[in-house]
């Protein structure tokens, strides 16, 4: 048990469990390792804490042994004997980013790939030290690397892995179609089994299945999210479910007619014509609020169908292997030439539904969810959620939390990670600059901690170069 003392503004860890010691980490690991004291103080440096609470400045953090020990103004709190020094100045420091929607594989439209050798690099190299897979085509490789990063053998994030996708006839050949409510049990017995941390529900399940799915689930300690349309959001809360991917893209509560059970046509074209303030709108967001149903923003995915969105950057086109490159370029000029396109005035009514929700009480967590067409890649896609959420109109302040304790709360592991705490875990993301005053500087990021280890961003970045897409 740790207890957390409070004294002259410093906040003090008088114990705690230990993490991941430097030295268990394989050689091939430890080339990516910039910082590995077990003792670090990092001063003069703003720290955006996670927790919603205004950004302070000239700051020292203390992490001991892969805790973070204490935090507070570096004019009055010591730094302890021996430590390793790193003054930080002009810098500043965030929560390791918790991906809710972070698929270690990747798409454009004319590929999908397993990517356990880039993506986790280069989710760790662009601050996200937890990301949860939400939706798996290969979940055995999933299980399997998510062993290799906890055992120090392959550079990564921490991993929760969520079993294949669950839904109706009519499904793609990687996911599972269930046809009964006893034959969605068996596959989630199954996989829970198999050591999943989560199931994801997808657009044709039926919806006695997916009730069934849930209960399986939680009598078996393990929950469910889903990628819905078959099920609208409220029914779906009515069954039970933790946790609901996408926001309004995705929501059928407002088709007239819809069939229960059956996802109909048309549902993104019939979102265009929705008053956020209506009675239907409020309902379906205070029967997630009140049943405590947490929502996902994977903004950054769902940028892409914007023409001539987002910006291009090198450093994304840098990324992709030259095929992938090619196969975005293409679709994205495409959809650039798109004379009409519902998705320039869905996108900002998804933002406005997002904030809505937020206003309302609604837990709210983000991630990249690198499919698609290929343009918001991983860990970069997690980083321009950062300017998405802001342009919907939440804080800087109220954007970190969205995207680190928020995910933690929905993983059920605020006590372990997601604010900067003394207590917690050290998952720390140090940044050359102000995100809170200038948004773009979120990309510069230098050292990542996880676990008290400071790895060397700019090293994990070099090392994927051209790979994404490929391997």
């Amino acid at each position: 048990m740790r207890t957390a003392v409070v004294f002259a503004g410093v906040v003090l860890l008088s114990a705690g469990s230990a993490a991941q010691p430097a030295s268990s980490l394989s050689d091939m690991v430890r080339e990516f390792v910039r910082v590995d004291a077990p003792v670090v103080a990092l001063t003069h440096i703003q720290v955006v804490d996670g927790t919603g609470a205004p950004a302070s400045g000239d700051q020292t953090v203390v992490i001991r042994d892969g805790l973070v020990e204490a935090v507070g103004p570096s004019g009055s709190l010591a730094v302890p004997t021996g430590a390793e020094v790193i003054d930080l100045t002009g810098h500043t420091v965030i929560p390791g980013f918790i991906g809710l929607h972070d698929h270690t594989f990747y798409m454009t439209r004319g590929r999908r790939v397993q990517l356990n050798f880039s993506a986790p690099r280069l989710y760790l190299a662009s601050g996200v030290t937890t990301i949860r897979t939400t939706g798996a085509f290969s979940p055995y490789s999933e299980l399997n690397l998510k062993t290799s990063i906890a055992s120090g053998e392959q550079p990564g994030p921490r991993m929760f892995i969520t079993g294949p996708y669950i839904t109706g006839t009519g499904a793609a050949t990687q996911m599972k179609a269930v046809s009964s409510p006893e034959d969605a049990r068996r596959v989630v017995a199954y996989w829970a089994e198999e050591g999943v941390d989560w199931f994801k529900a997808y657009t044709r399940i039926g919806h006695e299945e997916l009730g069934a799915a849930i209960d399986e689930a939680h009598q078996r300690g393990v929950k469910v999210t889903g990628h819905l349309c078959s099920v609208s959001f409220t029914e779906a809360v009515e069954l039970g479910i933790d946790n609901i991917e996408h926001g309004f893209f995705t929501n059928s509560d407002y088709v007239e007619g819809k069939e229960q059970g059956v996802c109909p046509p048309g549902v993104r074209q019939s979102l265009l014509d929705v008053d956020l303030d209506a009675a239907e709108v409020v309902r379906t967001i205070r029967d997630m609020v009140d049943a405590n149903v947490a929502m996902t923003s994977t903004l950054a995915v769902y940028e892409l169908s914007v023409p001539n969105r987002p910006p291009l950057e090198n450093r994304v086109l840098e990324m992709m292997a030259p095929t992938a490159r090619e196969e975005y370029l293409q679709t994205r000029s495409e959809i650039a030439n798109l004379d009409d396109s519902p998705m320039a005035t869905l996108f900002p009514k998804a933002q406005a539904f997002e904030k809505a929700f937020v206003d309302a009480g609604g837990l709210l967590a983000a991630g990249v969810d690198p499919t698609g067409m290929g343009g918001a890649l991983p860990g970069y896609g997690d980083q321009r959620n950062y300017e998405l959420l802001l342009e919907a109109g939440f804080s800087p302040e109220q954007v970190i939390q969205i995207m680190t304790l928020n995910g933690a709360l929905v993983l059920g592991e605020q006590d372990r990670f997601g604010s900067i705490e003394a207590g917690k875990l050290a998952d720390l993301v140090v940044i050359n600059g102000d995100p809170v005053e200038h948004p773009s500087e979120i990309r510069n990021v230098t050292i990542v901690f996880k676990e008290g280890v400071g790895y060397d961003s700019p090293k994990l970045i070099e090392s994927v170069k051209g790979l994404v897409g490929l391997r």
